[in-house]
């Protein structure tokens, strides 16, 4: 009973903690909107501090996350200028007849990140083995936690969906998208990971 209370702790402190985190983001790019340059700056500049201390100083570094990370921002900015140029949401508050901010392809670079934490600390707070448990895992935190982040960025007026079906300001499309695009990537990353036997947590069934 106490591992498994020690459990359930370990699990909702990494849920609250993650929660935390996107809160901070999601406020911070909220309340800053009208100023994209400078988060865009910020957010480069906590990428380049990411890259120094987990690959150039790291000696152990992990390059499956930095292939999804770099997968998705791609993936990411050419859903952007895919859903702009159809109009599905529109950026507000951009200079320069700009339709999307500085900031976004690094918000999206870090939203893998984001996800892929998470997913490896609840794997192991939940003693999670089989691939199909991970995946529906995956699933969930793809669905909610960025869906929690753009509810925070929208009511604070950065961008406005054209699609139906909205919670606060966040449609089923979105969320559904996000969803699709996230599975991809790690059906991609999990065929890499087997080719190459890489021991990944996030990617590797136990059995």
């Amino acid at each position: 009973m106490a591992i498994i209370s020690n459990q359930k702790k370990g699990t909702y402190k990494v849920l609250a903690v993650a929660t935390l985190k996107i809160t901070l983001m999601g406020t911070l790019i909220g309340v800053f909107h009208e100023h994209d340059f400078w988060v865009g700056l910020l957010l480069f500049a906590r990428l380049l501090a990411f890259l120094y201390q987990n690959y150039f100083k790291a000696v152990k570094k992990n390059w499956v996350l930095l292939t999804g990370m770099i997968l998705t921002g791609f993936l990411g900015i050419c859903v952007e200028i895919w859903g702009v140029t159809f109009q599905y949401w529109d950026y507000h508050d951009l200079t320069s007849n700009r339709q999307l901010p500085y900031w976004l392809p690094f918000a999206w670079i870090f939203a893998f990140r984001f996800i892929y934490v998470l997913e490896s600390e609840l794997i192991i707070s939940l003693g999670l083995k089989k691939m199909s448990h991970k995946t529906w895992l995956a699933i969930f935190i793809t669905a909610f936690f960025p869906a929690y982040g753009e509810i925070i960025t929208i009511n604070l007026g950065v961008w406005t969906y054209s699609w139906p079906f909205q919670f606060f300001g966040v449609p089923l499309y979105a969320i559904i998208l996000l969803v699709i695009m996230h599975m991809g990537i790690n059906f991609v990353l999990g065929l890499w990971v087997k080719k190459k036997k890489i021991n990944d947590p996030v990617f590797v069934s136990d059995k």
